[in-house]
């Protein structure tokens, strides 16, 4: 194919975007106020297909340039790109098992401080590598865990804390990462839901020896599927680029030969010398890369970052706004020194307050507007911890609340101020009518 046939292919793609993309008008009751969703453009849709008109089906020069350009929005040195943010968790958890950390590894037995109000994808790395969750509660209002309940939590077999930012608000992550530093642990900041926010003026997810993210269509930046590990410290960046490419010991690319001019020179473990190093495995590790597809698509999504974060910012300050003072409701507030890119809404229906959750989330999905469930709620309640080994520190009261009290409304792009003021009218129309 030439330059020109793929400019004029492209060109069509435009158009055929334009014309599927006509805005619609919103009906109360009708259309769908969505929790959240990917916001997806012309350039996004021309991004996908001139990967696809290239048939770039294997991670390769769009995976690394976009490696290279989120490594710096977040300051990093580092970015790896995965098939999942889920995937993301475990390979940074796992990655913190390597023998080549020496006495630093984590070892199974060894306890990893976390929140119990949370999602499972956080906390199921530590079981997986036959780790010891240790669960702290958190506050209403930030839905996130202070300072203090984390360094509670912390006891002779804890080598790690591997915390979320809730909904994009972040929680107290510099203090925490002092913490971790004067104790010797390893601090994984989980920024799955926190990409573009900040936290005493500097990007969530630059904090952490490890930092996640996810590209699921619901989040900040999309690829469809996909995820990111994200680090300053070069060896163990090796170690995860290890871990994710099946464990092997060569760094080279995928269909790239002998890149360290010494192919057939090393000699590991009881190998014979000059085995191919290509095929040589230094960990237990998986296959969890993506394409160059997604790749593509989140080098045109990157660039609108800026601009997705503000209408985030943007939305929930008009819900907070309109919401205030609404009888029965607690309303969420910023972590002091934040300034989150807010994943959704969280609203606390009060347990003294005349009508419960149940009630207002029926009412609002009866009028077609989405709500969720602070993720979890307090997992240790759930059926797939009920025979895991954990340690509780303090009563979990409020992850009990949010377990019974809590859900979410959407702030993503993708909601016009209609649908924002439909959203407020109808919560505020049930809460004084059964108030």
């Amino acid at each position: 194919m030439t330059n020109r046939q793929k400019d004029l292919l492209l060109e069509e793609v435009r158009k055929y975007h334009q014309e599927r993309s006509q805005e619609k008008e919103f009906i109360p009751g009708v259309t769908p106020v969505l929790s959240s969703g990917a916001v997806l453009d012309e350039d996004d849709r021309v991004a996908l297909v001139d990967a696809a008109l290239d048939m770039r089906i294997a991670a390769g020069v769009h995976s690394r340039r976009f490696e290279s350009a989120f490594a710096r929005t977040l300051g990093m040195r580092k970015a790896h790109l995965t098939n999942s943010g889920s995937s993301a968790n475990l390979l940074a958890l796992s990655a913190l098992t390597s023998p080549q950390l020496g006495d630093m590894r984590l070892k199974p037995g060894d306890e990893v401080v976390t929140v119990a109000a949370g999602f499972p994808t956080t906390v199921n790395p530590i079981l997986q590598n036959q780790l010891v969750p240790v669960f702290v509660d958190v506050d209403l209002g930030t839905y996130n865990a202070s300072l203090a309940q984390i360094e509670e939590a912390v006891g002779p077999r804890t080598r790690a804390i591997m915390i979320a930012h809730s909904l994009g608000n972040p929680f107290p992550v510099a203090e925490v990462a002092e913490l971790a530093k004067e104790r010797d642990l390893f601090l994984v900041e989980d920024n799955c839901d926190a990409v573009g926010s900040l936290y005493q003026g500097k990007p969530c997810g630059s904090f952490g020896d490890v930092s996640t993210v996810s590209f699921y269509p619901a989040h900040h930046l999309t690829m469809g599927e996909g995820g990111c590990v994200l680090t300053n410290n070069l060896p163990l960046a090796r170690i995860i680029e290890s871990f994710r490419d099946w464990g092997r010991d060569c760094w080279c690319e995928p269909g790239e030969d002998n890149r360290c001019l010494k192919r057939f020179e090393y000699q590991l473990g009881t190998l014979p010398k000059g085995y191919d190093h290509k095929y040589t495995f230094s960990h237990v590790g998986y296959n969890l890369k993506s394409t160059d597809l997604q790749a593509a698509l989140g080098l045109s999504q990157l660039r609108k970052l800026p601009e997705f974060s503000e209408a985030r910012r943007r939305n929930w300050r008009y819900l907070r706004t309109a919401l205030d003072g609404v009888p029965g409701l607690l309303l969420p507030e910023p972590t002091p020194g934040s300034d989150p890119s807010w994943f959704g809404f969280v609203i606390t229906v009060d347990p003294e307050a005349p009508f419960t959750k149940s009630g207002l989330v029926d009412f609002l999905e009866s009028r077609k507007i989405g709500t969720r469930q602070l993720f979890g709620g307090n997992l240790t309640r759930h059926p797939a911890y009920q025979d895991r080994e954990f340690r509780v520190v303090g009563d979990l009261r409020n992850s009990d609340i949010i377990t019974d009290h809590t859900f979410w409304v959407g702030v993503y792009p993708g909601l016009t101020s209609e649908m924002l003021d439909y959203v407020a009218d109808s919560i505020r129309e049930f809460a004084l009518k059964h108030s």
